[in-house]
């Protein structure tokens, strides 16, 4: 890790954050100890705000729920959602306690949120407290074969169609 480049991160995370960014940064380590303490998942909260209110919140729930997506920022994101009745969390911030993992970095580019702010990088997540998703990036970059879990695509033309026919539907709404 080059740390001149993590330090300057920070630097330019801190003259971008107001008092409400601490105060709603906040909320999300309580909720990582809140859901750590109860043995409900790993040490991670988040925050979704919308106008300086909290519209969605949540601990990571892996444990409590034995579903693998429930992440703090996969909760947030779908009870904001849920009280927007939307599926994009526009002109909203997602606040976590740790920089999100791949897969709810996707989840948040799909809701785009305005932006985020987190207080644990992913490589502090993996130096303090074992949580290391670098092996993730790594799978991706590789050929569908060669991945720890390979996949094999098969159907072509039958999903192509799908798709021919989600293109004409009337009504349809893009996201």
């Amino acid at each position: 890790m080059d740390c001149s480049r993590s330090r300057f991160n920070v630097i330019f995370m801190d003259m971008q954050a107001s008092s409400s960014d601490r105060q709603f940064l906040e909320r999300a380590i309580a909720l990582a100890y809140e859901g750590m303490r109860k043995g409900a998942g790993g040490p991670f909260g988040a925050v979704v705000v919308k106008d300086g209110q909290i519209i969605g919140e949540g601990h990571n729930e892996v444990l409590a729920t034995n579903d693998p997506t429930a992440h703090a920022e996969m909760v947030a994101i779908r009870q904001a959602c849920g009280v927007l009745k939307d599926f994009q969390l526009e002109n909203c911030t997602i606040y976590c306690s740790s920089e999100p993992c791949p897969m709810c970095m996707g989840a948040i580019y799909w809701a785009r949120p305005t932006r985020i702010v987190f207080a644990t990088s992913h490589h502090d997540a993996a130096e303090h407290a074992q949580f290391d998703d670098r092996f993730i990036y790594e799978e991706l970059k590789l050929p569908h074969e060669v991945r720890k879990i390979p996949a094999i695509q098969l159907l072509r033309e039958e999903g192509l169609k799908l798709f021919a026919e989600w293109r004409g539907m009337d009504g349809r709404r893009g996201y």
